[in-house]
Order: structure tokens, then sequence, then C-alpha cells
């Protein structure tokens, strides 16, 4: 199979030329290459063009699309076009068409309007892509196959007769047999024992709460039903195309489809991220969105396939990105490990339902801040080829599993509980301690981190269990929160004092849950200080904390003690003196309890302590008065520092800036500012000295 990518980052974005008359074409490809734009996406939303009536394409306007691309020397992501049927599919066949839990079949006139388990969706699909693979796969453009888009972002979930028939099928390949189903699902309760599949129906709307493992299942099997329409037309493109590397977009942490059982189809993971540039925690969380991928793909280079330039369209207020912002948010995906910078989309729309989506291109045109800003990362990119394919080195795990996310975030549980912003907080304390981060699903081997952080593993499987232990006996430090180990993977309670095999490796059980107070107030986050918000809490003191005491949120539970010492105890309410954190040698390495949620201050002082107990040396690279968000991430040789925060901060690392060319220390980085900072090279003569200049740094690959 061809190489994925090339020798500097590819850099460009969405082309809907389509949009456009044709005069405007020419324009489009002179400021590509005044922007230095090398790859653009094409054809995402064209089936109606392509395709105007079933069975008859149109094939012309494309043809000179690519061509005039390939001459100006722009390579594609050719996309399938298949994630916005055209109205003649739902004319025709209206059963393609999604339909919700309660029960509404949903009209078209949007985009993504049609059930995953369609056979006349499918087949369409599968038609087009073949065709496009025949006229298409051996064009000097094309690069990659992009299929259908943003797969589960609007209809993730559809519970039609197909649906139901999909999912019947889909349980008994997993069951086998319906007393298997009936055993795995507890269904005793509330007099819901099946006597064939055929009697089973998805999760509709129901007079109280639904089946949980039922909901679970339907999840997973939704998860996997769109799965099996990317893998259709990956086989067709497969074996059309075998040399020409396929992708698909995913979007960041989105929760309806899970991603670990995608990444492995994929040829490239890619990536969709629009973080909101008036929420003051964007960049943590975008950063957690690219170790997730950096992580999906196994270390391996990925591609940042859509971002804004600045503002969206797809919130009750759209901001604008601050001056600096993009770049910066670009170089925050380059440096944890993304080999590719692209955009949606090149060309703001003049019409549409995305026409105030900001794009490379802004209405304004070329005479305005957003396209200096493009031009300007452009340039920077194409200097940049020697970091490609350098690997970014995590020091520390957080375990983020999809079964927990959907099981933990059901009704009928002790207390509501937003499971990414639970995993969200342990990310962002580690990343702002100086930590790089990888993400895993917690089955595999986790002995290579000095720190591990499980938080709030539900659903959790004797795999899970087992590779949490081995990495504490081979001396990681690992700490495990509140809500794990709860059920196994049928959402069957893992009876005996919760947490199942790790209260061996943590030597505490669990007797009961002692939720403070009801919901969240912010189901999005966790707060900054409790005071940021209303939250029940409650004290916690130990020595880990300082002299003060710490603050637990809106979460207690009864902790007992077996074989661990206790780090810090509950001060007010019905726990006073109860443990609320522990700690337990294990092994090589220590196991950490924690019974409650802390605040960022008591988070990041607690992971400093985790820090210290691993041996860890964090690095410092950058000195000022206030600090605000300094993300630092080593890429191989290269030290990416972006100053995320509202002031200037200074260098205080050695080194070659490779955006600049000049001294590393001393620099002042504002707001939004960026470094890429490499070993200086040792000159041995004037010539070499010449060499270097006009290549600025190599990077050792």
């Amino acid at each position: 199979m061809r190489p994925v990518f090339i020798d500097s980052p590819w850099f460009g974005g969405d082309y809907n030329p389509e949009q456009w008359p044709e005069a405007v074409w020419d324009e489009d490809v002179d400021l590509m290459r005044r922007a230095g734009v090398n790859l653009v996406t094409v054809g995402v939303f064209a089936w109606s063009l392509l395709e105007p009536e079933e069975g008859r394409y149109e094939f012309g306007w494309l043809d000179n699309v690519l061509n005039l691309l390939h001459e100006s020397g722009v390579k594609v992501d050719l996309a399938t076009a298949t994630a916005a049927p055209p109205p003649w599919l739902s004319h025709q066949y209206p059963e393609s068409l999604p339909v919700t839990a309660d029960g509404v079949r949903l009209s078209p006139g949007s985009r993504q309007g049609y059930c995953p388990s369609s056979p006349a969706y499918r087949r369409a699909a599968g038609r087009l892509a073949r065709k496009l693979a025949e006229r298409y796969g051996s064009h000097p453009a094309v690069v990659m196959w992009h299929i259908n888009n943003e797969y589960g972002c609007h209809v993730s979930r559809c519970y039609c007769e197909e649906s139901a028939s999909a999912f019947r099928r889909w349980l008994e390949a997993k069951y086998e047999t319906i007393d298997a189903l009936n055993v795995a699902w507890g269904t005793t309760f509330w007099s819901q024992s099946y006597g064939s599949f055929e009697q089973i129906l998805p999760p509709r709307a129901t007079p109280a709460f639904p089946n949980p493992t039922q909901s679970l299942d339907f999840d997973r099997f939704s998860s996997d039903e769109l799965l099996a329409c990317f893998l259709e037309e990956k086989a067709i493109l497969r074996e059309l195309t075998p040399n020409i590397p396929v992708t698909t977009n995913f979007m960041g942490t989105f929760r309806n489809v899970d991603y670990w059982t995608w990444a492995p189809h994929v040829d490239v993971v890619s990536d969709d991220l629009y973080p909101d540039p008036a929420d003051p925690d964007a960049a943590r969380g975008s950063a957690m969105a690219r170790d997730l991928m950096r992580s999906l793909g196994r270390g391996k280079p990925w591609l940042l396939m859509e971002q804004s330039t600045s503002a969206v369209n797809m919130r009750p207020v759209n901001v604008p990105k601050a001056p600096g912002q993009m770049r910066a948010l670009s170089y925050q995906a380059l440096a944890r490990g993304a080999d590719g910078i692209l955009f949606f989309q090149w060309r703001q729309s003049a019409a549409g339902a995305e026409k105030f989506h900001s794009a490379m291109l802004p209405h304004a045109g070329t005479d305005t801040r957003i396209w200096r800003e493009v031009v300007q990362l452009g340039a920077e990119l194409a200097t940049l080829g020697s970091v490609l394919g350098a690997r970014t080195q995590a020091q520390a795990v957080v375990v983020f599993d999809w079964d927990s996310r959907w099981a933990i975030e059901q009704a009928g549980l002790p207390a509501a509980s937003s499971y990414l912003a639970l995993a969200a907080h342990w990310h962002a304390a580690l990343t702002e301690a100086g930590l790089t981060v990888d993400l895993s699903r917690g089955d595999e081997d986790l002995s290579g981190y000095p720190i591990v952080i499980v938080p709030s593993l539900f659903v959790m499987t004797d795999a899970q269990a087992a590779a949490i232990d081995a990495a504490a006996r081979a001396g990681s430090t690992v700490l495990v929160t509140s809500q794990t180990g709860i059920v196994d993977e049928n959402l069957r309670v893992r009876l005996g004092g919760y947490l199942g095999d790790l209260q061996s490796t943590l030597g505490v059980w669990i007797e009961e849950f002692w939720p403070l107070g009801g919901a969240w107030a912010r189901p999005g986050a966790i707060p900054v200080t409790p005071e940021s918000t209303v939250v029940p809490t409650v004290q916690v003191r130990g020595d880990v904390f300082g002299p003060e005491t710490a603050t637990g949120i809106e979460w207690s539970e009864t902790v007992h003690v077996r074989d661990a010492a206790v780090r810090a105890v509950f001060e007010g309410g019905h726990l006073t003196g109860w443990p609320a954190l522990t700690r337990r040698s294990h092994g090589a390495g220590t196991a950490w309890y924690l019974a409650t949620r802390l605040g960022r201050e008591d988070t990041a002082r607690l992971v400093a302590h985790l820090i210290a107990e691993s041996g860890l040396q964090v690095r410092t690279p950058v000195v000022g008065d206030e600090l605000g968000f300094v993300e630092t991430v080593q890429r191989g040789e290269a030290l990416f520092v972006i100053n995320h925060g509202p002031t200037a901060v200074m260098l205080a690392q050695d080194g070659t800036d490779l955006l600049t060319g000049g001294d590393a220390r001393g620099m002042t980085l504002e707001s939004q500012g960026v470094a890429i900072i490499a070993p200086r090279v040792t000159l041995d003569s004037e010539d070499d000295a010449v060499g270097a200049a006009d290549e600025r740094v190599r990077i050792p690959r």
C-alpha cells in the first residue's frame, strides 16, 4: 500500500467546488498554491450531483476538478460521498430514513438522513463507491479514500423495523441461544424473559427504565452497524484499489461510536475537532482528543481532517478564535502526533446551512486576518518535514472505555454522571503537570507507563482488572477512582463489595455509595473550584493534600480497608473518619484508591504526589509571572511549547526554535505563541553553517 504521508505535513481542507461556478476554480487553485495547500478532500457531500437519479452518474465535473488539482500539484483525499443521500433515495425508498426511539421517522432535507441498517441505503452507497473506485482508482491526484463522513454525528441510533431485525441478528450471533441472552440481560426482573429472539425490540420509548443490558447492547450494536457500513464500502475500495489508503473521520471523544473497535480498520486515523474558543478549558479538552487519536493508531501518525479557522455555526453563540489560536491548536495536533493539518473548509460557503462556518478563504477574501494566518501556517508547516513520523512519548495513561461511558450515563444509577468529564478531568491534570498522556481501553499491557489512572471504570472486564493489577505489580503508580469495577460486561453487579478482582490489588472494598446531594449542576465538566458552581461537597483531610483540607465533590462512599494505608479521610457528614484515599504497595509499584471527586487544585496536589512517587522528572521549559496553561509535548527530538494562557511567558530551554531559526532560551511567547525547540546542531565548518542556515535544524528520525 502507498504511504499515507509525504516529506512535509499535509495542509489543506475540504474543497467543495460544486458550490461555485467553474470560473472560480482557477482562482481556487491559484490561492491554494499561495497558501501552501497540498491536500484537499473532495466530494464529501456531492452524491446528488454524482448520481442525480438512481443509476445515472455524472462524473464530468469531478473529472475536471481532479485534473485541475493534479495540474496544480494538489493531492486529493477523495470521498465516497455517502454521508448525505440524495433526495431520490428517500423518495423511492422511504424506509431508508431513520426512526427515533419515540417512533418518529425523520424527514430528508439535511444530511445523514439514512438508517445504517437500510438495505436500500447500503446498496446505493456500495454502487456509488464502486463507480468512484472504477473511475478514479488510477487518477494521479488521488492519494487516499475518505469513506462517508463523521459516522453517527446526527443519526447514531435507529429504531426502525430494519434496525430491529439487524439488532436481533447481532444478538443471536453474540449469545447463540435465547436462554443465554436472558441470563446476560437479567430478564427475570420485571417479567422480561424472552421466548425467542423474534420477541426482542430495540430499546424504544418505554413506560419506565429500559433493561440496562439491552440498552448497552444496543449501543454496542449501533456502533457495530455503522462500522459495518464503513467496512462494506472499504471492501469495494480495497478490491478495486488495493494500494490506496482508506480513512474516515472520527470526532474526538464522540460518545456514540466506540473508536477502539473502529481503529484497526482504518489505514490512518483521522479526526474532526472543533473546540469552543469561548471555553477556557478548550485547549485542555482538545489535548485529550489528540492523545486519543494517537492512541487509537498505536502511536502512528494521524491526520487532523477538520478544524475551523475561526468561528463555527453550530453553537448558540459562535465565538471566533482569538488571533493566533488557530495556529496554536494546529501545532497542538502536530505535537501530539498528527502529520497533517486540514480544515473545513477551503472556501467559505455563500449558501446552505454552514455558510457562517469559517473557512481558509473567508467571505471577505484575502485581505483578512484569517487568510494571513492560513498563509503563515502553510509556510511554516512546509519547513517541518523533519518532525514527521517521530513518535510522541507518553509518561502516563488514562483508561478510557466506551462501555463504561454508555453504562454509567444510563438512568437508574446512584447519581447522574458525565463519564467524559470524569476522564477528562484526570487527563487535564496530568497534562497541566507537564506529562504527555496516552489513552487505553485498559485491557492491554499498561506496565510501560510510570503512572496509570483508572477513572470510574464502571464496566470492568476480567482482562481490564488483570492489566491494571499487572501494571502495579510491574512498578507503575496506579490510581483507581470511585465507581470502578461496579459491574461486569453484562452489567451484572460484582458482588461482595464492588471492585471485583481489584479488591486484592487495592486492599479495599466498598460497602455503600454516598452521592452528595443529587445530580451534577454542570454535567459537562468538573468545576475548577467548588465555589465556581453550586455543587455538594465534603471535606477530605490527609498529608497528601498538605495542612489544609481538600474538597470532595458530589460523591463519596463507604470504604473498608483490608491491607492498605489510609492517606486521607472524610471530615463532616455521615462518613467522618472513613477512608477517602488509600494506598497499597503492590509488587514493585503502588495502587491508590480515591473514593470521591476532587476539584482542579486538589487534583493537582494529588497528581504532584503521584509524579514524585513514580520518579518522573517533569520538564519546566518556561518562566513567567502568571502561568496559564502552557502545553509542553516532546515529539521525537522536538519539544513543542504552546502558550494557551492569557499572558506572555519566557522560554528557559536551550535549543533552536524551528519556527524562527533563533535561540530558544530567552524567547518570549505571547498568548497563543508557539515554539518548537530542537537540539542545537554542532557545525564543523563555514560551509556546514551555510547549509544549516538554509535547512534550519534537522531532527534525527
